[in-house]
């Protein structure tokens, strides 16, 4: 395998060879990057995001969230505010991360990972997550 001692869990394919289309590569990033900007907006100060795909649906078929209890939001409020903030279709992951530009050689070594350079590690959906949030309180 291809992720270097990772937390997370993934289902068992390698990231290397396999074209952004192919949600074993693509979907680990947007897990990532899923997870980093929950925390940093102060959602949940942990954060295991799994998100699964069937052929033949756009959207995945589930968005499982545990924040081993570090929210105040429950995991189905966490992933109705995901699903809002994040595009999760394949092509989506696709545009929002960049996955068509040249950028796969800087991961063949030193892993996927915990590195600056990579559009997964931003952190630019705070305030929309915040925002998303606080909104689907106010409508409860």
């Amino acid at each position: 395998m291809d992720t270097y001692g990772g937390w997370a869990q993934h289902g068992g394919g390698a990231f290397s060879g396999k074209d952004p289309s192919k949600v074993d590569r693509s979907a680990a990033y947007m897990a990532r990057y899923v997870a980093k900007n929950v925390v940093a907006s102060g959602l949940a100060q942990e954060a295991l995001i799994q998100l699964s795909y069937a052929i033949g649906y756009e959207e995945p078929v589930s968005v499982y969230v545990d924040t081993k209890g570090s929210s105040e939001l429950s995991s189905e409020r966490l992933e109705q505010v995901i699903r809002t903030v994040f595009d999760l279709r394949p092509a989506g992951i696709i545009e929002t991360l960049n996955l068509k530009q040249p950028i796969y050689g800087k991961t063949a070594s030193l892993g996927h990972f915990g590195r600056d350079g990579f559009s997964w590690e931003a952190l630019d959906k705070i305030d929309a997550l915040q925002e998303v949030s606080k909104s689907m309180l106010v409508s409860t």
